[in-house]
């Protein structure tokens, strides 16, 4: 059989700067073909180049056995390539059927013909096994099933390839396996479908065939049968699972108490994060280890009240507590430094000494104020203290380096004295000199009696600092590991779950 689809010595520089190297991939009629790679891979980049967003700066595209070159996604889906994005871009104000014919009504003469429009839209979603009323808007309807739509507007221009990016980021267990059902049906119509996820379970549980992309370049096409789970995390990482080796643990393991400072029992939230145990104690470094899309992050949100949890239990010194903000979390010694250091942590605007007040002028409500010599004697304690290069702390704090800056929001919450902070990809986008500092930081707080829940997606900092390593994978706890595990222990447990 001859692939429908093929990519060959596809790059794609921008500037001086190659962010995809003499990639492939072949696509057969009649298969779901998983592309994988951790996050800066080059997935979103392929995908834009096939769909006519970027033009490739070398490389051919054959669609059919012959050469095309698609300068739009209008002009891709003209081609039949269609694209359903992880976000479901349509409009929640439209009905339905409006929403899988906007821009190509059928029509009678110079009028919409709406009842056309309605006849089609129902047979689209038929073929999906979807029946809803498409006169409806589609904003009352549920995520999946505009996830549905989504697909079903995809189909209806005649698509040879159907491109899934992160289908079933928003979907829950049950939704996902009807999703899988359609794609499934899809695939057996002949229809050639790419299929990009983080969940690694999903790739073998519908997929036929695997490319891996790593740093922008290909490493391989594997059938799913011979590529088990730890080759393919090999594949994505580019090392091997090696032999343990000896490493220096955290320098204080702190002794189990009898009562953990938070305890986390079945906490959970609907298509986000499946219940999760979870133990911290004062003096402890916990590090949460996982790869992309794993519920690192949905779980942080859900202990610091960012997010509501629809199910189980949290308890602060043994006592029941329930956060309706991370107002509450603040006000019971808690502190989270986000993953989104410049979108949610730094206000770039303002000065360093206003950053670093922020947290504990917040905490101390209405009509209580800092003032400006107090919060100048704050800032440069801790810019002595953890060691930020900033002229001085009237310096906008958007002028210094991702390393100070991170540290000036550690800085931030530490000023309101916490009793367990969180910190979300604490080094993520910093040197590798500003890492070793920040390291050090968090095991001196953990000595200095500090509760840390630690989390990176680099998981040779989570091994270094932990005092006890909490494994997830596709948003739920697969495992514990003691200080001393190693990178391969972690990964060899992440495989072990599929």
């Amino acid at each position: 059989m001859n692939p429908v689809l093929e990519l060959s010595g596809i790059t794609k520089r921008f500037g001086d700067i190659e962010v995809l190297r003499d990639v492939q991939l072949r696509l057969y009629p009649g298969e779901i073909h998983a592309l994988m790679g951790q996050n800066g891979a080059g997935k979103s980049t392929l995908i834009k180049v096939l769909t006519g967003v970027f033009p490739a700066s070398a490389g051919e595209i054959r669609l059919g056995g012959e050469l095309v070159r698609p300068d739009s996604p209008i002009a891709a889906q003209r081609l039949g390539i269609s694209t359903v994005y992880q976000e479901v871009n349509l409009c929640p104000n439209l009905s339905v059927a409006e929403n899988m014919f906007a821009g190509r009504y059928p029509k009678r003469g110079l009028r919409i013909d709406w009842k056309a429009v309605h006849a089609q839209a129902r047979e689209l979603l038929a073929r999906i096994g979807l029946s809803i009323d498409v006169t409806r808007l589609l904003s009352s309807y549920p995520v999946a099933v505009q996830q549905m739509v989504a697909i079903g507007r995809a189909l209806g221009v005649e698509a040879r390839v159907l491109i899934l990016d992160e289908p079933t980021s928003s979907l829950d267990d049950d939704e996902v396996r009807k999703l899988f059902t359609v794609l499934r049906k899809l695939r057996d119509e002949g229809l050639a479908i790419v299929f990009v996820t983080h969940f690694m379970n999903q790739v073998y549980a519908v997929s036929d065939r695997i490319t891996v992309l790593r740093n922008g370049g290909w490493v391989g096409e594997w059938p799913v049968a011979e590529l088990p789970a730890p080759a393919l995390i090999a594949a994505m990482l580019g090392r091997e699972l090696a032999a343990a080796q000896a490493r220096t643990v955290p320098t204080q393991v702190t002794e189990a108490g009898a009562v953990p400072l938070l305890r986390a029992e079945g906490l959970g939230q609907a298509a986000q994060l499946q219940p999760i145990d979870l133990q911290v104690r004062a003096g402890e470094v916990v590090g949460l280890a996982g790869l992309l899309g794993a519920g690192r992050t949905e779980l942080a949100r859900l202990l610091f009240g960012l997010e509501m949890p629809d199910r189980g239990t949290l308890s602060i010194d043994g006592n029941a507590v329930r956060f309706a903000s991370p107002s509450d979390a603040i006000a019971a010694g808690l502190a989270l430094c986000p993953e989104e250091r410049k979108t949610d942590g730094i206000v770039a605007e303002l000065s360093v000494r206003e950053n670093i007040a922020l947290a504990l002028q917040a905490r101390m409500g209405v009509g209580k104020f800092l003032s400006h010599a107090e919060q100048t004697r704050l800032a440069e304690r801790f810019v002595a203290q953890l060691g930020i290069k900033t002229a001085s702390v009237e310096t906008p704090i958007g002028l210094l380096s991702g390393g100070n800056q991170q540290k000036a929001v550690i800085a931030r919450w530490l000023a309101t004295a916490p009793r367990l902070l969180i910190l979300d990809e604490p080094t993520r986008g910093i040197d590798v000199a500003a890492k070793q500092e920040i390291m050090e930081q968090i095991l001196q707080l953990a000595e200095a009696g500090m509760a840390v829940v630690f989390i990176s997606s680099e998981i040779s900092e989570v091994v270094r600092v932990a005092h006890r390593i909490v494994v997830l994978r596709d948003r739920r706890k697969v495992g514990e590991l003691p200080a001393g595990s190693t990178e391969d222990d972690v990964y060899e447990m992440i495989a072990a779950a599929v």
